[in-house]
């Protein structure tokens, strides 16, 4: 072959990969749709920073930074206002204003069928103020300090656009018209989501043109696809593959501690609970699960350390509490419960169940790292301790449906904190059920406590920082004491890239595209 050739041809082939850069990404979770307001689950809010974009940003460790508002300040006690970015254009040239603000901030309440919603974030705003295209003021019934974060989960979409969309809309692109960095151009349901860049975003531009989001949610798959090439990088590497990962040089491996506390919800509440038998498989007339001292026995049946070590292959923290060590409104009185099954078997028939009793854990398959497996484990944790326990896994989307619906028992879940700070889990995961007051949205147990609800609303009234703090200290005190919820662990953040291309891990669990930049092998 002459040579001019094969260096041309060399060449031309560097000069396709290098300006004209795409990129695939493999995801552990399923999105369930493109409507940023209609299910507030990570890898749906993930998308949707590519797509539409918030008010305010956060970096890595989810501190907040300027986003579409450049700027914000109380004005009085019950009123914040927001300096929207001037010149932000949605992808339809269309200009982004305050009236778009306030629109999405009051769409997040008429979502049909929403199976968690983002009204935990905007219950407290009693009126959105439009003082003119570029200012926004959003007023409170009572001084709520956490205004500014927690409007930070709160995606902008077009007013125009999606005034009378429905998630359906969005899912089609039809609606999907955001300010963010990259455009939708195609959403396939449990397949992919493919983006093209947005060349008139405000903020840096993105290095890739093109993305395709992979939904690869089979571990072996998602590995499969980064070791063959079919995708470039991927997240949630499997614990089983980590150190063969860590080891090839063609790779490199990020990761950080999580914000997202994996947790056992309990049927708290009701009188009988559909998944809770006598050791023969008949109902119960009376839910054990109502007694402390059964949630507290489940508690300390379930070894922390052996899920940590065994199941999650070191790539994960014991959990006590809501968030690990180090984030705003941590407890530090609140330990994981110590692993004594004959402590458990104790608390058992001190309620009245020396025998034990049935018990169905049900789970994702496909949602968090191990999740399947860590049930299991939990299963015969318990079982050792008197409650025979089975399981039943099932694929994301089915299990949170059913959950909405109060469908389960016993169930695996996870929550990570958007804001950064333990509100987010009380309200969602612990507060009192009240569509009306935007608490409880994902409180699947309907677990309820007035000491832990009394304290937690003095908490998000109260401006001054480190009272605050001390205040949803004391909340977490009292919805661990009572075990409102048992949390079993932290997950490990990690992502793999292949060789040249460099990731920031984040607390969060984003996977940015555009924070993914090639880097010097």
């Amino acid at each position: 072959m002459d040579l001019r050739l094969l260096l041309v041809g060399l060449l031309l082939g560097w000069a396709a990969q290098a300006p004209a850069q795409q990129i695939s990404i493999g995801l552990g979770g399923d999105v369930t749709s493109i409507d940023p307001h209609y299910h507030n689950l990570t890898p749906n809010n993930n998308v949707a920073d590519h797509i539409f974009g918030t008010l305010v940003h956060k970096d890595e460790k989810q501190r907040p930074l300027p986003g579409l508002a450049e700027s914000w300040r109380p004005i009085d006690d019950l009123t914040w206002e927001f300096k929207i970015r001037k010149g932000v254009k949605f992808h339809d040239g269309s200009d982004l204003s305050a009236e778009d603000v306030a629109f999405s901030i009051d769409r997040t309440g008429k979502v049909p069928s929403s199976p968690a919603p983002f009204t935990i974030y905007t219950k407290q705003v009693t009126e959105a103020i439009v003082v003119d295209p570029h200012t926004l003021r959003l007023k409170s019934a009572a001084p709520y300090p956490n205004m500014v974060i927690d409007i930070s989960t709160v995606q902008i979409v077009s007013k125009k656009a999606a005034g009378a969309a429905s998630t359906d809309d969005f899912n089609s692109g039809k609606a999907a018209i955001g300010a963010g960095p990259y455009k939708l151009a195609r959403y396939v349901r449990g397949d992919r989501i493919e983006l093209v860049r947005n060349d008139a975003y405000w903020g840096p531009k993105p290095h890739w043109e093109r993305v395709t989001f992979r939904l690869l949610t089979n571990d072996p798959a998602r590995v499969a696809a980064l070791l063959a090439g079919d995708v470039q990088a991927i997240e949630n590497i499997p614990t089983a593959d980590m150190a063969r990962l860590a080891k090839n040089p063609g790779f490199g491996i990020f990761r950080t501690v999580s914000n997202r506390v994996i947790y056992l919800h309990i049927d708290s509440n009701r009188d009988k609970s559909p998944f809770v038998t006598d050791k023969a498989g008949k109902a119960l007339e009376r839910n054990p699960l109502k007694d402390v001292r059964v949630r507290r026995a489940m508690s300390k049946a379930i070894n922390r350390q052996a899920i940590v070590d065994r199941v999650m292959e070191g790539l994960a923290i014991p959990a006590g509490q809501l968030l690990p060590d180090g984030m705003y409104g941590v407890s530090p009185r609140v330990k994981a419960d110590a692993f004594d099954v004959d402590a458990a078997k104790k608390l058992l028939a001190e309620a009245g169940y020396p025998d034990g009793f049935g018990l169905t854990i049900h789970t994702p398959n496909n949602r968090y790292v191990n999740d399947e497996q860590i049930a299991q484990a939990v299963a015969q944790m318990l079982t050792r301790a008197g409650i025979q326990t089975k399981v039943e896994a099932m694929p994301a989307n089915i299990f949170f449906s059913r959950g909405s619906k109060l469908d389960f028992s016993f169930m695996l879940v996870g929550w990570g904190a958007d804001t950064g700070e333990v509100s987010s889990p009380l309200k969602s995961l612990l507060a009192t059920y009240s569509k009306e007051k935007g608490m409880g949205a994902a409180n699947r147990g309907r677990y309820s406590n007035p000491k832990m609800d009394q304290i937690l609303e003095q908490a998000l009234a109260t401006v001054d920082d480190g009272k605050r703090e001390l205040l949803l200290q004391q909340a977490v005190d009292v919805a661990m004491a009572d075990v409102g919820v048992i949390p079993t662990h932290f997950q490990v953040n990690t992502w793999a890239a292949r060789k040249g291309i460099g990731y920031t891990a984040r607390t969060d669990e984003r996977t940015h595209a555009h924070a993914f930049v090639p880097v010097k092998p």
